[in-house]
């Protein structure tokens, strides 16, 4: 099932997508709204409005993006790193969110932001100290993300707060995929249809499994949270005015503008 979240008149709800295409392309597309929300039992409604005539939004408000950095050893070597004996772990705010169509606002303090297209995790339910054999359990399912990134910044500041954590850093979207086998997807970031990266989730070093049980050691995730796994080769310079695209097999495409601060 592909999960959205949107607002229509004002008022905002989850919806079950049905039909097939894509946001911007969307004639066929449909939302069954969502009776509650989809971390916990729900029913569909059979009310069902045309995705063209709602407004989506970040598939999730997290409470907190975790997320994972150099898990791909040609991105790590591209950068001139090498792959690290225990997973980077770091944070984005909230603030940070935005959702598919959503502007990616330049900040003032860079001048070499980056793109990253990266398989999220979204978390489906509370745990903590989670085994190996239950991590299926915990997750509600899987989006497209960009780990926007301020490079120079990153570089010159031992904490990357700053250079990861700024408004609009993390887009998210465009819906949540709960029916999807993770362990060998395409994942793809083009910047104004031009391809910069192409690489698959079966190279990352740590699967999602490991990722899980290492996060959920130190502490507790809630529904909604988000993991960002990592990303592939490829990353790469965004100016103001380019339109830059994830897609990521089984999930769809998310899309943002990038525009000067205002």
């Amino acid at each position: 099932m592909r999960i959205a979240r949107f607002s229509i008149d004002g008022n905002v709800a989850f919806g079950a997508v049905e039909g097939d295409g894509a946001p911007g392309d969307d004639s066929t597309l449909v939302l069954d709204i969502i009776k509650g929300i989809p971390f916990a039992d729900f029913e569909l409604s059979g009310t069902k409005v045309p995705l063209s005539k709602v407004r989506l939004l970040p598939p999730v408000l997290p409470n907190k993006v975790v997320a994972i950095g150099r898990n791909y050893a040609e991105h790590a070597a591209e950068l001139g790193n090498e792959v690290p004996d225990a997973p980077i772990t770091f944070f984005k705010p909230s603030t940070s969110v935005v959702g598919p169509g959503d502007p990616i606002t330049y900040p003032s303090f860079s001048q070499d932001v980056h793109h990253e297209a990266e398989l999220a995790v979204v978390i489906g339910r509370m745990c903590r100290e989670v085994p190996r054999e239950r991590v299926k359990d915990v997750i509600l399912g899987y989006t497209c993300a960009n780990d926007v990134t301020a490079r120079d910044v990153q570089q010159r500041e031992k904490q990357w707060a700053r250079a990861k954590g700024f408004d609009s850093s993390c887009p998210l979207g465009p819906w949540i995929e709960t029916d999807l086998d993770p362990s060998d997807l395409t994942i793809q970031c083009t910047v104004n249809g031009e391809q910069r990266q192409l690489g698959r989730t079966s190279d990352m070093v740590r699967s999602i499994e490991d990722l899980i049980v290492h996060i959920t050691e130190a502490m507790t995730l809630l529904p909604g949270d988000v993991i960002l796994t990592g990303t592939p080769a490829g990353v790469g310079p965004l100016n103001v005015g380019d339109v830059v695209a994830v897609t990521i097999e089984g999930i769809g495409t998310l899309t943002n503008k990038v525009i000067k601060r205002g």
